[in-house]
């Protein structure tokens, strides 16, 4: 039996923190040296409480670091019985911290999580900078998030997420119709960050590709953009062998699924930007099959496809003046008679013959096939993202995503991540590792040749950088480690899903429509 969760409500009120007709209200601290200060908006609750937040903080044990939460008993000095105060760490950051916009959307998710089972929270972090207020909004509301859809019975400690987030809006200095503004895109790419969160920690015996293919074709079509969906049949008449040869290993079979977007208005030279999504919904590595431990995480080998698909609903929603179209390619890596082997030779979309020499080295070869189909619609730029491998990790940790291709992208790549949170790296692309993976009898091998594992990160890079036409500006984004959190959840961060790059798709599609 599945359980629906649905996402928190966003409103907008102009009723102050004392006054708002919440059942909590989130307030920040900062840390100054050896004392706690007021951050914005926590004024007023501080001067209904008779000048005594700070104090009673203090007495309570907070200590202003980010990220802490100290509730505290109004006793009915404000409407809503409960001031959550959210640390914000200090006033200056030190070198390391998180940029200002950051630090509020962590402190944001982690009030919102600290107030499970709260009804409606009124937030009254910020008074009259208006760029923080993208960054607390969505970090409240994508704090507002679990996943216990599989959950036959709720246990009694169980407390769901805050049902109703509230932007104060009293001490902005903003209208309410400006701020609705800043709520409805929020909305949009928040709900579209849940429907990727969703699909990713669905049990994969519940999305193989030809279900994701479907429920991806649905959500596209609901959201008015056109959908092509490539089934088995379509892929072996069209020569899509790389895809081919990693999905009939499957009693599921393969699909690519091709969603587009055009600008609202006609006429006018718009760029194009193509994305491209692994879709791998679950990855046992085939014939060089993975260890036991730890695989029931594979289901979310597919992230960069739910990320992909469920961010051309936002931009569906949000309408930049650009030209959007996905590429998504779907497979499940399984053993059987029928899967690829070591040694085989596989023709790839476009001629390309690749020699393979591990199978769990699946993503690059169904991502090769979608980057070739996707060069025929002559892109001017082309984002992939993928959690392609383990070396991610190795190299950058489980919260830094590796990017590498074209120097110039890679820097507004790597600026929209800094700016949405979703922080990422440049790496290189040397020639000696592209040389390491010349074949003795193929056009390329899909890792080294001699089965060095220096640089497999690198590897992957190298390797889908074949196919990317020349005079075309690319990325390819490595989300192994970031976009699945099997830790505890922290900030805005649930446990499991976490839908990295999402908001930074959208971040670089919105930065291109404006500047080309």
């Amino acid at each position: 039996m599945t359980r629906p969760t649905e996402a928190a409500v966003l409103t907008v009120s102009a009723a102050g923190a004392v006054d708002a007709e919440v059942d909590a209200v989130v307030v920040g601290v900062h840390r100054d040296g050896e004392q706690l200060s007021l951050g914005p908006g926590a004024v007023a609750v501080d001067a209904a409480l008779g000048g005594r937040l700070l104090e009673v903080l203090a007495r309570l044990g907070a200590n202003g670091v980010a990220g802490e939460v100290v509730k505290v008993a109004t006793l009915g000095a404000t409407t809503a019985p409960v001031v959550a105060a959210v640390g914000l760490g200090p006033v200056e950051p030190k070198p390391g911290s998180p940029e200002p916009h950051e630090n509020f959307r962590r402190a944001a998710g982690a009030a919102i999580r600290a107030l499970v089972g709260t009804e409606r929270v009124g937030l009254a972090l910020v008074d009259s900078d208006p760029t923080l207020t993208r960054a607390v909004l969505e970090g409240a509301a994508l704090a507002a998030y679990d996943f216990v859809q599989y959950k036959s019975e709720l246990p009694p400690t169980y407390r769901p997420p805050v049902r109703e987030i509230v932007y104060l809006a009293d001490a902005t200095g903003r209208g309410e119709i400006e701020l609705q503004g800043e709520v409805d895109r929020v909305k949009a790419v928040t709900d579209a960050v849940r429907l990727a969160r969703n699909w990713i920690n669905t049990p994969p015996n519940d999305l193989r590709p030809p279900t994701f293919a479907a429920q991806a074709a649905s959500a596209a079509a609901e959201a008015g953009l056109e959908v092509e969906v490539l089934d088995t049949d379509a892929l072996q008449e069209g020569g899509y062998g790389g895809i081919l040869a990693v999905g009939l290993g499957s009693a599921a079979g393969p699909q690519l699924v091709r969603i587009a977007y055009e600008p609202p208005t006609s006429g006018g030279e718009y760029k194009h930007v193509a994305l491209i999504g692994k879709g791998i919904t679950f990855d046992t590595g085939g014939i060089s099959i993975k260890p036991a431990q730890n695989m029931q995480d594979m289901k979310s080998d597919m992230s960069g496809a739910a990320c992909v698909i469920a961010a051309m609903t936002a931009i569906a929603a949000l309408r930049p003046a650009v030209r959007v179209t996905a590429y998504v390619p779907m497979a499940e890596n399984m053993p059987s008679g029928s899967a690829y082997r070591p040694g085989d030779v596989v023709t790839m979309y476009g001629g390309t013959k690749v020699e393979v020499l591990n199978t769990d080295a699946e993503g690059r070869m169904i991502l090769a096939d979608a980057i070739a189909r996707a060069a025929e619609d002559s892109p001017d730029y082309l984002v992939e993202t993928s959690t392609l491998t383990g070396g991610q990790i190795v190299s950058l940790g489980e919260r830094i995503s590796g990017v590498m291709g074209s120097t110039e992208l890679l820097e507004r790549v790597k600026d929209a991540g800094g700016r949405t949170g979703e922080p990422m790296w440049p790496m290189p692309l040397p020639d000696e590792v592209r040389s390491g993976m010349d074949s003795a009898i193929a056009d390329v091998t899909q890792i080294n040749a001699g089965f060095d594992r220096a640089g497999h990160m690198l590897q992957g890079g190298s390797f889908l950088s074949r196919f990317v036409p020349d005079g075309v500006e690319w990325a390819h984004i490595d989300i192994a480690g970031p976009s699945y959190n099997t830790k505890t959840p922290h900030g805005y961060t649930p446990k499991g899903a976490t839908g990295v790059p999402l908001r930074t798709l959208i971040a670089i599609v919105d930065d291109i429509a404006a500047k080309g």
